[in-house]
C-alpha cells in the first residue's frame, strides 16, 4: 500500500525521498524491521492473550525428559509468524504482483487448515486434530491452485536469454529475449541444467506434451504436500521448525533475488524470472515473522506454533521454491524436513513389516521423528536443536553453491 502511496506522492508532488520506495532492497528492509518488531512486541501481547483463554498445549506422555513440563504452554503461535508476514507485506510490497498475491493466499489458505487442526485439539479435546484426509484434501487443493496458477497465468513467465545475430549486412546485432510461458526448471550440478517437464511425456507419442500441464499440477501438489507435511513433524522440539525454517527461507529469498535480476541470472545462467524480485519483499518479512517467533519459541519454549504455523510454513516454503523453479533442491535446502518425514516413514514401513513376518513389531529408530530418537538417547533437546541448526546452515550453503558448481 505505502508503495502506491509513495509513488503517488513523487509522481504528483515529488516529496523528497519518495522515491526509496521504489527500490526492492529498502522495502525489503523496511519490511524485515516491522515484522521483527511485530513478532518480539506485539508477539508478547497474544502469547499472554492465549495464556488468559487458556489455549495451551495438551502434551501426551512420550517417555521424554522435561515433558509434563510443557503442559499447558500456549499454542496456536503461528498466528503471531502469520500477522508479521502479512501486514508488512501488504504495506511495502507490490500488491498487484501475481506472485505476492499467491504468497499471501497460500500463507491464509494453509493457517487456515492449521488453525482448524489446532482447535480441534485444543477446545474439542480431541487430540488427533483434524482427519488426516481432511487436511490432506486441503494440501491438494492448494496444490490444484498454486500449479493451475503458475501454468495458466499470463504473468508467470521466463524470459529468454539475449542472443546475437548476424544480418544480411553482416552487421552483429543483440536482440533481446522474449518472455514466455515455460514449463522448464533448473536441475542442480548440470552444466545443462534447464529441464522441460513435458519430455517427460514424450514416451506417449507425438502430441502428448499438451497434457504436460496435468503432470505439473500433479508434482506441485506432490510438493506441497510433502513439504507441508515435513515441516509439521519437525515442530517437535523448542525452535527446531522456527528456526530451520528461517534458514531455508533466507536461502530461498537469495534464490528470489538472483532469479529476478536480468544481471545476476544471466551469470548464474539461470532462469530470469519477471517480477519475481518482488517475493523478497515478502521473503524479508516472512524471516523477519521467523526470528521475531524464536524469541519465544527458544527453550524453554514460552509459545508453540501449533498446526496454524508449522503447515504454513511448510507451505509457503514450497511454493516459493516452485515460483524460483528450484523445487529440484528441496530435498537439499529441506533436508532437516526430509530426514524427519524419512524416519517416520521408515519406523511405520518396518514396524509394519516386521509384525507380519515375525509377529511383533521391531522398530529402526527409539523414537520417530528423527529428534525423539536423540532424546531417547539422552541429548538435551537445545543441543539437537542448535545441532539440526549447524546442519540446516550448511545444507543451505551446498544449496547456494549449486548456482556455480556444476
Amino acid at each position: 500500500m505505502l508503495y502506491y502511496l509513495f509513488q503517488y506522492l513523487e509522481q504528483q508532488y515529488h516529496l523528497p525521498g519518495a522515491t526509496l520506495f521504489q527500490f526492492l532492497t529498502f522495502r525489503a528492509a523496511l519490511a524485515v524491521l516491522l515484522s521483527l518488531v511485530l513478532a518480539t512486541v506485539y508477539g508478547k501481547r497474544v502469547i499472554n492473550f492465549l495464556k488468559r483463554k487458556q489455549i495451551g498445549e495438551t502434551v501426551r506422555d512420550l517417555g521424554l525428559e522435561g515433558q509434563q513440563q510443557k503442559a499447558g504452554t500456549p499454542t496456536m503461535g503461528g498466528i503471531i509468524i502469520i500477522g508479521s508476514t502479512l501486514i508488512p507485506t501488504l504495506l511495502f510490497a507490490r500488491l498487484d504482483n501475481i506472485y505476492v498475491i499467491l504468497l499471501i493466499l497460500t500463507m491464509l489458505w494453509m493457517g487456515v487448515i492449521g488453525f482448524i487442526d489446532d482447535y480441534i485439539k485444543i477446545f474439542k479435546k480431541n487430540k488427533k486434530g483434524l482427519k488426516g484426509r481432511f487436511k490432506v484434501t486441503g494440501q491438494v487443493g492448494l496444490g490444484l491452485l498454486v500449479g493451475a496458477t503458475l501454468y495458466f497465468h499470463p504473468e508467470v513467465t521466463v524470459k529468454e536469454r539475449n542472443h546475437t545475430i548476424i544480418t544480411q549486412e553482416f552487421e552483429v546485432q543483440e536482440v533481446e529475449g522474449q518472455e514466455v510461458k515455460s514449463l522448464m526448471t533448473n536441475v542442480p550440478f548440470f552444466k545443462n541444467n534447464q529441464l522441460d517437464y513435458s519430455i517427460w511425456l514424450n514416451w506417449l507419442g507425438p502430441g502428448a506434451e499438451k497434457y504436460a500441464w496435468m503432470l505439473f499440477i500433479l508434482i506441485v501438489i506432490v510438493i506441497v504436500t510433502a513439504v507441508s507435511n515435513g515441516a509439521n513433524l519437525t515442530d517437535g522440539i523448542d525452535g527446531l521448525a522456527t528456526g530451520t525454517s528461517a534458514i531455508i527461507v533466507l536461502t530461498l529469498g537469495i534464490f528470489a533475488w538472483v532469479s529476478g535480476n536480468a544481471i545476476f541470472s544471466d551469470y548464474l545462467d539461470i532462469f530470469f524470472i519477471p517480477r519475481a524480485g518482488e517475493l523478497v519483499v515478502f521473503i524479508a518479512a516472512f524471516v523477519g515473522g521467523l526470528v521475531g517467533f524464536l524469541w519465544y519459541n527458544a527453550y524453554p519454549a514460552q509459545v508453540f506454533m501449533g498446526d496454524t504455523g508449522s503447515l504454513t510454513i511448510g507451505g509457503v516454503i514450497a511454493v516459493i521454491a516452485l515460483i524460483v523453479r528450484k523445487e529440484l533442491l528441496i530435498p537439499l535446502l529441506c533436508g532437516i524436513f526430509f530426514a524427519e518425514s524419512l524416519s517416520v516413514m521408515l519406523q511405520v514401513g518396518y514396524f509394519k513389516y516386521t509384525r507380519r513376518r515375525f509377529g511383533e513389531g521391531r522398530r529402526i529408530f527409539l523414537m520417530a521423528p528423527l529428534h525423539h530418537h536423540y532424546q531417547k538417547k539422552g541429548y538435551h533437546e537445545s543441543k539437537i536443536v542448535t545441532r539440526f541448526w549447524i546442519l540446516g546452515i550448511l545444507l543451505a550453503v551446498v544449496t547456494i553453491v549449486t548456482l556455480k558448481v556444476r
